[in-house]
């Protein structure tokens, strides 16, 4: 009966306009969120999840409050050769998100500086959505040998061009060696903006304790995590679950009120797909086209929905 409720509720009715206090994510009433979900696959390698079935699925199903459409930049089929493409099927997962009544994070999914092309694709996403509270930017996924200060400075630029569009919602900011360097971030933060939140990925068989301290720093230095992109596994998205980090850092997440989605809604051949080839691209998936990390995300997305 509780989850039927809950189902019902609607996150974005329930909370709001999201923003930041301090290191916290709040909503309209000032009280403390946390968005749990799912990241899509790259946009141009698994296009066929791209869908409200999809989004219906992890809404009402697995208890989403939030889902990640991840849009590949520079590969093939990409932002960079289709920009009409990619939008398109980034906007099926936004819209049918609005529809669900679930926040949905839009993420420029590149490993490197793209800074003509994000500033204009995010003023069009800024000026399409920006008037949902559903919607938040994620401007860089994961630089990787960029510096902080030269992604620091993409960034603002960034946080300008939606702030001239879009003044409330959230964005999520990356940080070199992909979102591992937090504490460089603790040190030397972007100044002057509002509803800013910084990224971390970890995968919790590389990622282990020494990551959470990282995060530990930076929290008591007054800078907000939002956990954009994790799972079980080795960093290659192969390898075996460690089930025991895995459960350290979603406890740990959970309390610290921090936000954490789990990647990745796709089928590909390696441990950190949720999804068997069996799995419609529609959604309604049964247990048996489910991978082990599927079956371990929507446990931990149940036992967690609504609080």
């Amino acid at each position: 009966m509780i989850s039927s409720v809950y189902c019902k509720a609607q996150p974005v009715k329930k909370h709001g306009q999201l923003r930041v206090d301090s290191t916290q994510l709040k909503d309209l009433k000032g009280k403390p969120v946390v968005l749990r979900g799912a990241s899509f696959g790259w946009h141009n390698f698994w296009p066929r999840f791209y869908n409200k079935g999809a989004v219906n699925t992890l809404a009402k199903d697995w208890h989403c409050n939030v889902v990640r459409a991840a849009m590949g930049i520079e590969p093939e089929r990409g932002y960079l050769k289709d920009s009409a493409g990619a939008i398109q099927k980034i906007e099926a997962v936004v819209n049918a998100a609005i529809k669900e009544g679930i926040y949905v994070i839009i993420d420029w999914h590149s490993h490197n500086i793209q800074l003509k092309e994000a500033k204009d694709f995010f003023s069009k996403m800024a000026a399409k959505y920006g008037k949902y509270p559903n919607v938040i930017y994620e401007i860089f996924n994961e630089p990787d040998y960029e510096t902080w200060a030269e992604v620091k400075a993409y960034s603002a630029e960034i946080i300008y061009a939606i702030r001239a569009i879009d003044p409330d919602n959230i964005i999520l900011v990356g940080h070199p060696h992909w979102d591992q360097d937090i504490h460089a971030v603790a040190d030397d933060p972007l100044t002057g903006f509002n509803n800013i939140m910084y990224t971390v990925h970890f995968y919790a068989a590389t990622h282990k304790q020494f990551l959470r301290d990282r995060c530990e720093y930076a929290l008591k230095k007054g800078i907000p995590v939002f956990i954009s992109e994790s799972a079980g596994m080795e960093a290659s998205g192969n390898g075996s679950i460690d089930d025991m980090e895995w459960n350290k850092w979603i406890e740990w997440c959970e309390k610290n009120k921090i936000s954490w989605i789990t990647w990745s809604v796709s089928d590909k051949d390696e441990t950190c797909s949720i999804l068997k080839k069996s799995a419609s691209s529609e959604g309604k998936w049964k247990t048996e086209d489910l991978k082990e990390s599927g079956i371990k995300l929507r446990t931990f997305l149940k036992k967690y929905a609504g609080k």
